[in-house]
């Protein structure tokens, strides 16, 4: 059943975000919450604090100290927000920025695409201090492991991750996946990375690497069918077992839906955990880590408002709710 709306602004935490990209060219982003607390659905947050839009495709956000950073890819921008009332309290020019990953109080990573170059910003003064140069293009996901951060560099051409040391900002490791254009890293429950590789319409096949960050080797691999569109994976809360969307953009029901796995599984799966419909896919997935109950969102091809679903771990629905246009991230700022 779908949730109520809530009336004025939700609380500074315990809230859902979702991130919602909206139409690519049309500046039509927008940021909603959604508070499990009161089953209320909050939104257009910043534009109801702000007075205007958000801008051109808002990728991703991250809480750091008092403030709310959003990543607007194509507005080139980092709008810096009061984690308090929403109210934009600065912005950081860098182009194309994708997702930021904290690495001390006055010191965080922004990968962007169309470049080399990891961006360091202080988040405190809301400066540019350096960049780290990648011997890829495209970086993309992030992964904090003990004293270094891995990064993907989505490039096409190239099939490897790279170990940054944060004490020197300094690339240290360049290691090599099962498949090209890494896009997503992750670590498990036995401090092993998961890179998710591939881009469909480039025609490199989406592959899994499980390997041991601290020395390189491959553990396992696992290769996917051609026609999967393999996007968001994230971990449950025990980091045992791998949650992403195969996101059939053609409308069929094949290669399409949410599935899982856990870290030992020989091969993938083959049905989906929660099954898109004919003419539905999904482009947005996230793990309540209280709760852990199952966010996932319904783009509805970027032509209306989006929709979010929540199911329980066992996969039974819980709650549904409209947001923006293409609900692509989720963050749990609890």
């Amino acid at each position: 059943m779908p949730g109520p709306a809530g009336n004025g602004v939700p609380g500074a935490t315990g809230n859902v975000y979702v991130m919602c990209e909206g139409n690519f060219g049309n500046g039509d982003a927008s940021l909603y919450a959604y508070a499990p607390v009161n089953d209320s659905v909050y939104g257009d947050l910043y534009a109801t604090a702000n007075g205007h839009q958000v801008g051109d495709v808002l990728q991703s956000m991250q809480h750091i100290g008092d403030k709310l950073f959003l990543c607007v890819n194509n507005s080139d921008k980092i709008l810096v927000l009061n984690a308090a009332d929403r109210k934009q309290v600065g912005s950081i020019s860098i182009p194309k920025p994708r997702y930021i990953l904290p690495v001390t109080a006055s010191k965080a990573y922004v990968s962007a695409l169309y470049s080399n170059k990891v961006y360091i910003i202080n988040p405190q003064t809301l400066q540019v201090t350096d960049t780290i140069e990648l011997p890829g293009r495209n970086p993309e996901g992030m992964c904090r492991y003990n004293n270094s951060v891995i990064v993907c560099a989505w490039d096409t051409a190239g099939n490897a991750v790279y170990k940054i040391d944060i004490s020197t900002d300094r690339l240290i490791q360049a290691i090599n996946v099962a498949g090209k254009a890494p896009q997503e890293a992750l670590l498990d429950k036995e401090q092993m990375l998961w890179v998710l590789a591939g881009e469909q319409f480039s025609g490199k096949t989406a592959t899994w690497t499980r390997l041991d960050p601290s020395t390189g080797a491959v553990l396992k691999s696992y290769t996917f069918p051609a026609e999967a569109n393999t996007v968001r994976p994230v971990f449950n809360n025990t980091r045992d077992t791998l949650y992403f969307i195969e996101a059939n953009q053609g409308g069929g029901t094949t290669n399409n839906g949410v599935y899982r796995m856990g870290i030992h599984q020989d091969s993938l799966p083959t049905q989906a955990f929660v099954a898109a419909r004919l003419y539905q896919y999904f482009w947005a997935l996230g793990i309540d880590p209280l709760s852990g109950n199952i966010y996932v969102g319904d783009p509805k091809g970027f032509i209306q408002k989006g929709s979010v679903y929540i199911y329980k771990p066992d996969g039974t629905e819980l709650r549904r709710f409209d947001v923006g246009l293409g609900p692509g991230h989720f963050y749990f700022d609890e």
